[in-house]
């Protein structure tokens, strides 16, 4: 199982305000392609605070209904398993922000990064470059 990160979806399912340069074009049909197999039922791991992230941003940019049946989706689906996030997760995280701090990596990242070594996931599913920096992590774009 890989992990999830709220970038695929961003990617996926958010209109451009601009046209698009090539290598962002690229970028959202991989994202489109590999949210239409998590939609297929490929399993994937994902934190609370990540659904989170999707639906804020998805609630600003997209319809509510839109928005609502992919909160739904995310939160029920059989194939998508929620990681609940703890204090201590939190705490682990904040010291991988401090430990990175030279790599401008945040709490969320930091965050799924805990998350995936305390459950010994390898892979992410990410267009966020922040996870080439952790050892151990390998970021899937396709």
């Amino acid at each position: 199982m890989r992990f999830v990160d709220a970038s695929v979806f961003f990617h996926a399912l958010l209109k451009p305000r601009r046209e698009l340069q090539a290598h962002e074009i690229q970028m959202k049909k991989s994202a489109q392609k590999i949210v239409q197999r998590i939609n297929q039922g490929e399993k994937v791991g994902i934190t609370a605070v990540q659904i989170s992230e999707v639906a804020n941003l998805l609630e600003s940019h997209r319809s509510s209904e839109t928005a609502r049946k992919l909160e739904i989706f995310l939160i029920v689906s059989p194939n998508i398993k929620t990681y609940s996030v703890t204090k201590n997760n939190l705490i682990e995280a904040c010291k991988v922000v401090e430990d990175y701090k030279n790599n401008k990596i945040g709490l969320s990242d930091s965050l799924s990064y805990v998350v995936m070594n305390n459950h010994h996931i390898k892979e992410i599913y990410s267009f966020d470059k922040h996870f080439d920096v952790f050892n151990g992590i390998e970021r899937v774009i396709e």
